[in-house]
């Protein structure tokens, strides 16, 4: 990271022998978080049968606030623009539009609030189920009145919940997973999965040499 910081690489990529926190703690000490952002976040892309989802934050944020959801959600946005996928953000809980009021679901909420009022261009809904989420005659059938139909940015409530979810889908549903895609720090740093295989190191190296071109 050092050498990124000095100008003799333009990109780093670790973390194949080392855990998440080794890697992210001195990014964000040497690099901080990119200009206007406050807090940094992981995204993974989710191929399913040629539909695209981004998941957030799968990486960072452990228990994220309303205003880190809603920071978390536009930098997904922005990584989808930028991937020419036309941003759908679906914020996550387990209830739907207020079917269930509780502190964690109003959280969820209060960040759609924030969102809209930060990008009000931004096609942005919930809280609501994932299943909602990815299901548009069900959404349609149950909840017409949602901005938000067959949502492709899947903006977790916490990490715990974005982890469990995107490992499952990659071993059980056999989705192809890129990632983690760290977003809003401050310089071209990239972080593999421990024991990652040649694909996954590929993968992430190509998303780091795009980042340092300055398209991320």
């Amino acid at each position: 990271m050092l050498m990124v910081q000095q100008g003799d690489a333009d990109a780093c990529v670790s973390g194949l022998t080392y855990e998440y926190p080794e890697v992210i703690r001195p990014a964000l000490q040497v690099f901080h978080t990119r200009s206007g952002v406050h807090k940094a976040a992981g995204a993974y892309i989710v191929i399913v049968k040629d539909n695209v989802y981004i998941f957030t934050d799968a990486t960072v944020n452990i228990d994220p606030s309303a205003e880190d959801l809603a920071e978390i959600a536009l930098l997904a946005a922005d990584l989808a623009a930028k991937l020419n996928l036309t941003p759908r953000v679906a914020m996550l809980s387990f209830s739907n539009f207020g079917s269930a009021p509780h502190p964690l679901s109003l959280k969820v909420r209060r960040a759609v609030e924030l969102v809209r009022a930060r990008r009000p261009d931004l096609a942005v809904d919930g809280e609501m189920q994932a299943d909602v989420a990815v299901t548009p005659e069900l959404i349609e059938a149950r909840y017409p009145f949602s901005k938000v139909k067959n949502a492709n940015i899947l903006v977790f409530p916490d990490l715990e919940a974005a982890n469990v979810a995107y490992k499952l889908m990659r071993r059980l549903g056999g989705a192809q997973t890129i990632g983690p895609i760290l977003l809003g720090v401050g310089a071209p740093v990239h972080v593999l999965q421990a024991g990652d295989g040649v694909d996954e190191i590929v993968s992430i190296a190509a998303v780091a040499v795009i980042d340092a071109q300055g398209q991320l």
